[in-house]
C-alpha cells in the first residue's frame, strides 16, 4: 500500500479486505492514510487483536469499516477512550459496546474449532544464579535512580524511560546483551530451557521458542545446539523465511527459535506441541498471538505453554502489569482476550518499585 499509493487510489473498488488488520491500527501511519483515501463500496477488516495498545486501535479499524460511526479520532478519544481507560466509566463503556455491536463479528477459537486439543499454560519463575543476581541488582539501582527523576515529565522523557526499562529487561535475560564483559555469566533461563528441551527431544516432542530480543535468541540457539538439541531459527533478518518454515515442518528439529516480529503472526506450526515464551511482552495480545502459532486448526496434540519469568526482577512487574491490563478487550468486545494499554506514570513507578 505504501509503495503503490497511486495505483490503489486511482481505482474505485467494489470491496477491500484487510487481513491481519492490526497493521493499520495507527491512524497516523502511511499505510492507514493510503487505505483511507481508497474509494470502495465495502471494507472488511479481519484480525485476532483489534485492541493492542489502546481504544484508538479500535477506532482506526472502525474508521475504515464504518467511517461515519465515529468520524474523528479527537472526539472518540474525548467521548470514549479517556472516560473508559482512565476513569473506568461503565456508562460510556456500555454505550460503546452497543454502538459497535452491529459492525463486529466475534468468532472465538472455541466456536470454530471445538475439537481443538486442550492448551495448558504455566509460568515458570526462574531464580537468577548468584553472579547474574549481583549484576542485575547493580543495574537496577542505577536505572531506578535515573528514571524516577524523569517521570515528572514523561512526555518529554518517554524515550529515555523506555530505554532504561529495556536495559533492565535485557539484563534480566542475559547481562551479556549489554556488555560483552559479562559473557562468562550463564543466563539463568537458558539453563532451564536447555534442561527442558533436552527432555522433550528424548520424548519426541517439538517446541517453539519465542523472544523479542534477537541477540538473546541467538544465544539460546547456540546453547541448545551445544547441548545436542537440534534447532531452526527465524528472525526479521532471515532471508530464506519460507525455507526455514518448511525445514521445521518437514524435518525433525526439536526447537524453532523465533523472534516476536518475525513469527508472532501469519504462520501455522502445528508440528510443535510445546511453546516457550522467554520474556514477557508489554502487549499480552501479541504474546497470545505467538502462542497460537501452534494451538490452531490442524493441531492434533495437547499444547503446553511455558512462560519463563526471572524471579525478583522487572519481568515479574511486567507480568503483574499485564494482569491488571487484561480486561479492557473483554469489557469492550468479548471475554477471554488479552490487552495491554499504553504505560502510564503510575505503571512506570510500579515497574521500578
Amino acid at each position: 500500500m505504501r509503495l503503490g499509493e497511486d495505483t490503489y487510489t486511482d481505482i474505485r473498488w467494489r470491496a477491500l479486505i484487510l487481513d491481519e488488520a492490526q497493521f493499520v491500527k495507527n491512524h497516523r501511519a502511511k499505510t492507514y492514510q493510503v487505505i483511507r483515501r481508497m474509494e470502495r463500496d465495502f471494507t472488511l477488516a479481519m484480525t485476532g487483536t483489534p485492541l493492542e495498545n489502546s481504544l484508538m486501535d479500535l477506532w482506526s479499524l472502525l474508521s475504515l469499516t464504518a467511517p461515519m460511526l465515529y468520524p474523528t479520532p479527537q472526539d472518540f478519544a474525548v467521548d470514549y477512550r479517556t472516560p473508559i481507560e482512565m476513569d473506568g466509566d461503565r456508562v460510556r463503556l456500555a454505550g460503546l459496546r452497543r454502538s459497535i455491536a452491529p459492525f463486529v463479528l466475534r468468532r472465538t477459537k472455541e466456536a470454530v474449532a471445538s475439537d481443538l486439543p486442550p492448551k495448558q499454560e504455566q509460568t515458570l519463575v526462574v531464580p537468577m544464579n548468584p553472579a547474574h543476581r549481583r549484576v542485575y541488582d547493580r543495574h537496577l539501582q542505577r536505572e531506578r535512580q535515573r528514571v524516577m527523576g524523569l517521570l515528572d515529565d514523561l512526555a518529554g522523557n518517554r524515550v529515555a524511560v523506555l530505554s532504561a526499562l529495556t536495559t533492565l529487561r535485557q539484563m534480566a535475560l542475559s547481562p551479556a546483551l549489554l556488555d560483552p564483559a559479562y559473557a562468562p555469566i550463564e543466563p539463568s533461563k537458558v539453563e532451564v530451557l536447555v534442561e527442558h528441551l533436552t527432555e522433550l527431544a528424548a520424548e519426541g516432542h517439538r517446541a517453539l521458542v519465542f523472544s523479542q530480543f534477537t541477540r538473546y535468541l541467538r544465544q539460546v540457539r547456540e546453547a541448545l545446539e551445544q547441548a545436542g538439541v537440534s534447532t531452526e531459527y527465524l528472525d526479521g533478518r532471515t532471508r530464506d523465511r519460507q525455507e526455514r518454515l518448511t525445514r521445521f515442518r518437514e524435518g525433525d528439529a526439536t526447537a524453532f527459535c523465533i523472534s516476536l516480529k518475525a513469527g508472532g503472526f501469519g504462520i501455522t506450526l502445528t508440528e510443535a506441541d510445546y511453546v516457550y515464551v522467554l520474556d514477557p511482552w508489554w502487549n499480552p495480545a501479541a504474546e497470545a498471538q505467538a502462542v497460537d502459532r501452534t494451538h490452531r486448526i490442524g493441531q492434533d496434540k495437547p499444547v503446553m505453554v511455558y512462560r519463563l519469568v526471572a524471579a525478583d526482577s522487572i519481568e515479574e512487574k511486567v507480568r503483574d502489569l499485564q494482569q491488571r491490563k487484561r480486561d479492557l478487550f473483554a469489557r469492550v468486545v468479548d471475554e477471554g482476550e488479552m490487552f495491554g494499554s499504553a504505560l502510564s506514570v503510575d505503571d512506570l513507578r510500579a515497574l521500578l518499585a
